[in-house]
């Protein structure tokens, strides 16, 4: 029976953000899988993140503590989750898996991937109207919701005005909500959005 792991050589992820490094086999009936590796080669040395053998799941590398995890009961999906990804984490990941056959022989596989991971700056952000749009009548409850692309945490900043006018400074968070809606709320309103 043909055995192989599949995954990509190169995979970028956004710092702060989570990714996954893809790592998988179609299981076959006769072959029951022993052990799981996941190790990493990067600036700050070499080690084992992960380790799953039939005493459990191990994160053997502090800095990874917490922020990694390999699907359960997912039959060959073998990818491992790192979550807030820091600038650390590039390196080279390699996944390796070793099976039994029947007869009691061990096979083993290896995949290495590369990974990068980039600072995004932030995009240019859109504001998306409630569902009454934007002309709206007195009384009505509505919201504006600002939206952005990057790396993560991004901020937000709502402003009544004219960017390049005289503006007032209203709240932070991405949505700005009306409860009651009066005939002076009527104008223009900006959003900022910003990251690190």
């Amino acid at each position: 029976a043909f055995l192989d792991l599949s995954g990509p050589t190169e995979i970028k992820g956004v710092w702060k953000d989570s990714i996954t490094l893809p790592c998988a086999y179609v299981p076959l009936e006769n072959l029951v899988q022993q052990t799981l590796s996941w190790t990493v080669v990067h600036d700050k040395g070499s080690g084992t993140i992960f380790r799953r053998d039939g005493s459990g799941d191990h994160v053997l590398l502090s800095e990874y503590r917490d922020r990694v995890s390999v699907p359960k009961d997912a039959p060959g999906n073998v990818s491992l989750l790192i979550l807030n990804l820091e600038i650390s984490d590039r390196g080279t990941y390699t996944c390796q898996v070793t099976w039994k056959d029947s007869n009691n022989s061990l096979i083993a596989k290896e995949i290495t991937i590369k990974l990068e991971v980039v600072k995004v700056a932030v995009t240019k952000p859109i504001i998306r109207a409630g569902e009454l749009g934007l002309t709206i009548p007195a009384g009505a409850r509505t919201s504006l919701t600002c939206e952005a692309g990057g790396s993560p945490p991004i901020s937000y900043r709502w402003f009544r005005g004219a960017p390049e006018g005289k503006s007032m400074f209203l709240t932070s968070g991405a949505e700005l909500a009306w409860s009651s809606l009066r005939p002076s709320d009527s104008g223009t309103y900006f959003c900022e959005a910003e990251n690190r």
